[in-house]
């Protein structure tokens, strides 16, 4: 093993190295752990949690697309008091952190879930503003800065740990809606979530999918992602974690050094479930190769 220093720092959170896994792609990890050793993991990232069960969409929700899959699941959830009880219980055996998704139709909806894992074994909560706001319309929370900044101000007044806002890049300006972040608190920001997307059947003649549009995640995202990421990056002086289509060590240098302090692996995770440890051993192997001391030192180096 080499000294090379693979810990990254966000809000005062400190992970072993920069990896963790993208919400919705990983469960809480169970479904996993016969893969990946979770002790390896800078953080384990849980599927998006509601105050109440979710249901999700209509079926068919998932299809497979050039270099990448849509999904439309509609964020399916047992809801937190399952949550809590099953998902955080498991996670307690691993020494890695926690980050829990929390989703909502409504402002009041997210603060609920953050009180109630105000004392629990949680480290960072990440905050999925592409969840359709009930109140506004249906327009995602994360589609307009002044709705942003609002949820964003609001959850920091609850939150115990510190708050993550994800970021949607189904939006004009990612810089914009990444200061509105930072201004109202935000400890940090992720992105990108999906890009809405759509697939016809031709032989049905109907759509793919039920919800006829699905977000689109997955290797063909990444340029789009690596560009939002340096955007966002170059905007705040919050962390930043990227994420979008990571298949390889590789594509995660290409975020920490377009400025992210950390990376999540999603898609891949379906396609092969051992990505997240090759992306850890490729990245240390390549600050060895160059010499790299810390990895703080490639960061947004370009």
């Amino acid at each position: 093993m080499s000294n090379a220093v693979m810990t990254v720092n966000i809000a005062g959170v400190e992970l072993k190295n920069p990896v963790m896994v993208g919400s919705g792609t990983f469960g809480s990890g169970m479904e996993y752990s016969e893969f990946v050793d979770l002790n390896k993991l800078g953080a384990v990232v849980t599927k998006g949690v509601a105050n109440v069960p979710w249901p999700g969409n209509p079926t068919p929700r998932v299809v497979e697309t050039c270099g990448g899959m849509l999904n439309a699941i509609g964020l399916q959830n047992p809801g937190i008091d399952t949550f809590i009880e099953r998902d955080l219980e498991f996670l307690k055996a691993y020494d890695t952190k926690v980050i829990v998704n929390v989703c909502g139709r409504t402002v009041e909806d997210y603060v609920e879930v953050v009180e109630r894992l105000s004392d629990e074994a949680v480290d960072m909560l990440e905050i999925n503003v592409s969840c359709p706001n009930v109140k506004e319309g249906a327009i995602a929370f994360g589609q307009k800065a002044d709705a942003l900044f609002n949820i964003t101000e609001e959850i920091k007044k609850h939150a115990k740990q510190p708050v993550i806002m994800k970021l949607s890049p189904n939006v004009t300006d990612i810089a914009e809606m990444a200061r509105a972040a930072e201004a109202a608190g935000a400890d940090a920001v992720s992105l990108i979530n999906t890009l809405t997307a759509m697939k016809i059947d031709i032989h049905k003649r109907t759509f793919a999918l039920a919800n006829k549009t699905g977000g689109l995640s997955g290797p063909a995202i990444k340029p789009v992602a690596v560009r939002m990421v340096y955007q966002a990056a170059q905007a705040v002086k919050i962390p930043v974690i990227g994420m979008g289509g990571i298949a390889n060590a590789e594509d995660a240098l290409e975020f920490i050094m377009a400025g992210a302090t950390a990376v999540a692996v999603g898609a891949m995770n379906f396609h092969n479930p051992y990505t997240t440890g090759e992306v850890i051993d490729g990245i240390q192997d390549y600050m060895i190769k160059y010499g790299v001391k810390d990895i703080k030192e490639l960061t947004g180096c370009v």
